[in-house]
């Protein structure tokens, strides 16, 4: 394998830069040709350096002119590659270093730096595509004020953005306009942004709390504007909650959301200029689901936050990078938990963090929360990072209290505005506030893993004394052989045969803050004295802590959970568990070649849930759900036979479908009668869909003429995208006779929207059958598709491998291959998100022997390609080690 160099870098080398660069002016003169970029740096040497070699990165850089404080250098003064400059005797006090680099915007197909995008002029510079841009100290801790003027054809570009607040526009008289653009507010690189081009604005204005006046705009293309009216009501919402809840008030003049089509990512917070993943801003009922709907207020809400957690306080090196979207992710969930309803989201989240995080953290590519080392910062940009990252600051607001957790966040924001911190200065904040010594929960951030707590419980009639030995152990991750015990924060209720939670007289052996045990060592005891009967434990109330729990709870004590507990997270976990058991134990049997059989009691236990007028659409539909093959895959670990998997959980829906029937159909109908109303995404609105389109699918699984008459009916009389998606979506899955009219109809209808467009390919990549994959490699030609556009190739090839798991892990192999082919077209264009695509590989090992065989075959082939890109080289080296 030949590969760019990969040189790994490590937190313990950090150092400062022996340069501070205070001040920082660009000037960019955009053609369609060509972008010239002047920058001037007032460059000033850090206390010890004296006459040390100025040395700044670049990326594919071309330069045209370089000078210090006016005079030219000569050649030998300095040295020049596409990778770095180098001055090699700078002034001994400040200086000005000018350059100018040579651009081509148009041919930037890897998206980051300065790129072009349906002829608009966009950059990405997280993590480290500033460089590509000008030379630069491309990290994080280089905090500098930015004046940018940006110079382009008026007809091509009206529109002229960049960070912090306008200073003036002006014409040119040649057809060429210019705007100067300044940020009073030190940032690093990375949050550097510029957008050109003919866009409409959606606008729109906020009072701060302390009365100062905001304009807002979100940026589209023509015609959009009305589609952003949701994206704008988010942010408002945003802007508001963050002064109520944590005391933040936005602190420029203006804020800015730009969407584009062409994006790696989901968005980025740049200083002012938020540019967003179009996915994430443009919604209506014609076009977007409840989901589009909540991952837009979700998306908006965590790139304004990060106004504060991410850019008046940004991280100190890349290592700290959950210092900003660990928080970050944290303070949008809670946003989103006040917006809606808590236990759903709550619910939603973790369900989102096992399926994405957990085998993150059991296979070859877990890292801890806070690595020691990189190759390619780009692959950190995980699951690990921002949802348990997230995980770990709910911890730590769990442990301390909320009162606490509030005095330490109002500590760091007050300690280290205007800096680039670390995460030992932050929890640092916290152990001041609370007066707890919060070393040993620092584990969290160093260690890699899932911790398993493992749970006996033992009940004495005579003394009325509860016992629970809790056990604590992470298994070895790469690098990691030995683990430290990890503070768990155990949420807990003893729940009476009343339902009700019963109150011990005194408990022992291990810390009790409130209703919370606080486990520290690998093994505690712990005593409940004073109760009058055996409780059922109700543990990790509100998922307090990332871990796996093994608990041997009976079967009737699961339903007896479920029915009673005042917790909804663990009326939920109660369920899932139930039907987790139910496939693991099916699937089994079909491997072994017997029919499953399900016991019936949990199934009528949830039938009674259904009819409980008390609680919420959406919870309903999430204790309907039945756990993904992907997870029961998960649970079962080794030897995963994804067909036998996928026949497991076809006849436990079936079972399902026969056994709650009636009330499935009543539920489709009545949401049928309520569906002549208005379409609001509002959660009473979402979850009264999300339950009618759950049961819809289960019914689905039937084959029944009734069953497929609903569908059919549904798709037809569909008044917004959530139920005519669902409704299509069944039908191809089915493989139903209407499927392909279907289909065609939709895509009569929407195909011009390339955003609806991904959910027609997804819908077709997603289906478990025989010809999927035939499907998928022809609608790679389709001209609707584009190698070029992340977001179809995530639609059609990320959905394939990564919702299909009997298709893509097909037994003859040809899954692999073809999303390993993939992968190797991808990756010289756009490495970032051909590397994303190739994490969907990270579980190959859990695949029986023959699967396995392949998978790894399919992984080597990509490995023979000559001049692999750092991002894929990566994943790939530390996916087959």
């Amino acid at each position: 394998m030949s590969h760019e160099s990969s040189p790994v870098i490590r937190l313990s080398d950090y150092k400062p830069t022996p340069y501070a660069i205070d001040k920082v002016d660009l000037d960019f003169n955009l053609t369609a040709k060509e972008t010239l970029v002047a920058a001037t740096l007032a460059i000033s040497p850090r206390d010890g350096t004296f006459g040390e070699p100025l040395v700044l990165d670049g990326d594919e850089l071309t330069l045209v002119r370089v000078a210090i404080d006016g005079r030219e250098l000569s050649q030998d003064e300095y040295e020049a590659t596409p990778d770095h400059l180098t001055v090699k005797v700078p002034p001994n006090g400040a200086f000005r270093l000018e350059m100018t680099t040579r651009l081509d915007p148009a041919a930037n197909t890897k998206l980051m730096g300065l790129y072009r995008s349906s002829g608009t002029w966009c950059t990405q510079c997280e993590a480290e595509g500033f460089r590509r841009i000008t030379y630069y100290y491309d990290r994080p801790d280089v905090l500098s004020v930015f004046t940018v003027k940006i110079t382009a054809p008026k007809s091509e570009a009206p529109v002229l953005l960049s960070n912090g607040n306008p200073v003036s526009v002006g014409d040119l008289g040649d057809g060429r306009h210019f705007a100067i653009w300044h940020d009073p507010w030190p940032k690093p690189s990375y949050l550097f942004a510029l957008v050109a081009g003919a866009l409409a604005a959606f606008e729109d204005e906020f009072t701060t709390m302390s009365g100062r006046k905001v304009m807002l705009a979100v940026y589209v293309e023509k015609g959009n504007a009305p589609k952003a009216a949701y994206a704008m009501d988010s942010l408002k919402r945003s802007m508001k909650w963050d002064e109520e809840v944590f005391g933040r008030e936005y602190d420029l003049d203006v804020f800015n959301v730009v969407a584009v089509s062409d994006f790696n990512m989901g968005a980025m917070e740049n200083k002012g200029l938020n540019v967003f993943n179009d996915k994430y801003v443009l919604a209506d009922p014609e076009i977007a689901t409840d989901a589009d709907y909540a991952g837009i207020e979700a998306v908006i809400a965590h790139e304004y936050f990060h106004n504060w957690t991410g850019d008046r306080i940004t991280c100190r090196d890349w290592f700290q990078l959950c210092l900003k979207e660990g928080l970050t992710v944290f303070r949008d969930q809670e946003f989103s938990s006040d917006m809606r309803s808590r236990a759903v989201k709550r619910i939603s989240d973790v369900r989102l963090l096992r399926s994405q995080q957990f085998p993150e953290d059991g296979g070859p590519l877990a890292h801890p929360v806070r690595p020691e080392q990189y190759k390619e910062i780009n692959n950190f940009y995980t699951a690990t990072v921002y949802e348990k990252g997230a995980e770990v600051i709910r911890m730590l607001k769990t442990l301390i209290g909320d009162d606490a957790f509030a005095r330490g966040m109002d500590l760091y924001f007050t300690r280290h505005d205007g800096e680039a911190a670390t995460i030992e200065q932050f929890i640092a904040c916290f152990a001041e506030a609370s007066g707890r010594d919060l070393e040993p929960f620092m584990v969290w951030y160093r260690e890699a893993g899932t911790p398993i707590v493992t749970v006996e419980e033992s009940w004495d009639e005579a003394s009325g004394r509860f016992t629970l030995t809790l056990t604590q152990e992470t298994p070895a991750t790469p690098g990691q052989q030995t683990k430290k015990p990890r503070v768990i924060p155990v949420r807990f209720g003893l729940v009476g045969p009343d339902g009700g939670d019963m109150h011990p007289s005194s408990i022992a052996g291990a810390e009790v803050n409130g209703g919370t045990l606080v486990l520290t060592q690998p093994l505690h005891t712990v005593t409940f004295e004073g109760l009058s009967s055996r409780p059922v434990p109700s543990l990790f109330r509100g998922f307090s802590a990332p871990v796996k729990v093994r608990q041997a709870l009976s079967s009737a004590d699961l339903i007896f959970l479920l029915a009673n507990d005042a917790d909804s997270f663990n009326r939920w976990q109660a369920g899932t568990t139930l039907a987790m058991t139910a496939l693991v134990k099916a699937t089994q049997q079909v491997r072994a070649g017997q029919v499953p059989t399900f016991e019936t009691a949990p199934i009528d236990a949830l039938g009674a849930l259904i009819d409980d007028s008390s609680l919420d659409a959406a919870f309903k539909a999430l204790l309907l759900a039945v756990p993904s093959e992907n997870d029961v895959a998960r649970e079962v670990a080794e030897n995963v036979d994804p067909d036998a998997v996928a026949n497991a959980h076809k006849a436990y829906r079936r079972t399902i479908a026969d056994r709650l029937g009636v009330r499935l159909k009543s539920i489709v109908e009545a949401d049928q009668t309520a569906a002549g109303q208005p379409y609001v995404p509002d959660a009473a609105g979402s979850g009264r869909r999300a339950l009618a389109n759950t049961a819809l699918d289960l019914l689905s699984v039937t084959g029944s003429s009734d069953a497929m008459d609903l569908v059919r009916r549904r798709f037809e009389t569909a008044t917004n995208m959530t139920d005519r998606l669902a409704a299509l979506t069944v039908l191809v899955h089915r493989g139903d006779a209407g499927a392909e009219a279907a289909l065609a109809a939709f895509f009569e209808r929407f195909g011009t929207v390339p955003l609806v467009v991904d959910k027609w390919l997804s819908a077709q990549a997603s289906a478990p059958l025989p010809d999927t994959l035939d499907r998928v490699m022809a609608l790679t030609e389709h001209p609707a598709f584009s190698f070029g556009n992340p977001n179809r190739v995530r639609a059609l090839v990320g959905a394939f491998a990564t919702s299909n798991p009997t298709q893509f892990g097909r037994a003859d192999g040809k899954g692999f291959g073809f999303v390993a082919g993939v992968i190797s077209r991808l990756d010289a264009a756009n490495p970032q998100l051909a590397a994303r695509l190739l994490v969907t590989f990270r579980s190959w090992r859990s695949y029986e022997p023959k699967r396995r065989t392949l998978a790894e075959a399919a992984l080597r082939s990509i490995q023979t390609k000559p001049q692999l890109s750092r991002d894929v080289a990566d994943i790939l080296e530390r996916t087959l080690a």
